[in-house]
């Protein structure tokens, strides 16, 4: 059932217009971490329904069409990955990915599936709804964006990036790349062979100026590399990331 929750005094303000509010599918087996969750965000004003497997999370999200997915990899009946393949396939929606493990396989294999952000347990309840909300916000950035017309489509080399239709082309073939690493690549693109460190880019793309989140930038480049080509994306070590681009 739906429940909702009037934001409390001291709640980050919710993400929703008037009279509209989001809504969240929180998919957890732990009962003790899905009650934290669903009352934080509740509290932020969102709409929260939980799931406790992997069926129930698929059927649920078909019914109840969730503005988020909050996932944990560890499920009973299958795993996160296979529901977000799921999830994904029915119809886009943001996947924030959740794992106990601090393994970097499986944040990537994760990102490959089509979640947008990670985050490894243990996590505080405060950063968590910042990552919903920096989601929900990227959402409505790219619905303005694909609503207004933009001229032409950046072209660096072989690589192709069309702002409007939020489409990347790699040697004229498509790359599908998820929200955040488009808005990653953008970021990049912007500012071409210029280095970003990663504590501007957590700011610039994830609206998330804590420097503890630097690890989240380093497996989206990975992951972004892997898509669009290793050598177009430079390390500065100890700095941060550049667009390469070939020579004019």
């Amino acid at each position: 059932m739906e429940q909702t929750h009037t934001s409390q005094s001291g709640a980050a303000a919710p993400t929703t217009t008037p009279g509209a509010q989001r809504r969240v599918l929180v998919v957890e087996d732990d009962p003790t971490i899905v009650d934290a969750i669903a009352a934080r965000l509740r509290a932020e004003g969102f709409l929260v329904q939980t799931a406790a497997d992997g069926p129930a999370a698929v059927d649920t999200a078909e019914a109840w069409q969730p503005d988020l997915l909050i996932l944990d990899i560890m499920l009973p009946g299958f795993d996160g990955l296979e529901v977000c393949r799921r999830v994904q396939a029915q119809r886009p929606v943001p996947v924030l990915m959740l794992t106990a493990r601090d393994d970097e396989t499986d944040m990537l294999v994760g990102l490959g599936v089509g979640a947008d952000d990670y985050m490894t347990k243990p996590f505080s309840m405060r950063e968590l709804a910042a990552r919903v909300h920096v989601l929900l916000r990227r959402v409505e950035r790219a619905t303005i964006a694909a609503s207004t017309p933009r001229s032409g489509i950046l072209r660096l080399g072989e690589l192709e990036i069309d702002h409007a239709q939020r489409r990347v082309r790699v040697k004229a073939e498509d790359v599908h790349l998820t929200p955040t690493e488009f808005d990653l690549l953008v970021c990049l693109a912007n500012t071409p062979r210029a280095v970003l460190s990663r504590e501007q880019l957590l700011a610039e793309v994830w609206d998330w100026a804590d420097a503890s989140g630097t690890r989240t930038v380093d497996s989206h480049i990975k992951a972004l590399r892997r898509k669009i080509g290793a050598e177009r994306i430079r390390t500065v070590h100890g700095v941060g990331y550049a667009l390469e681009t070939p020579n004019p």
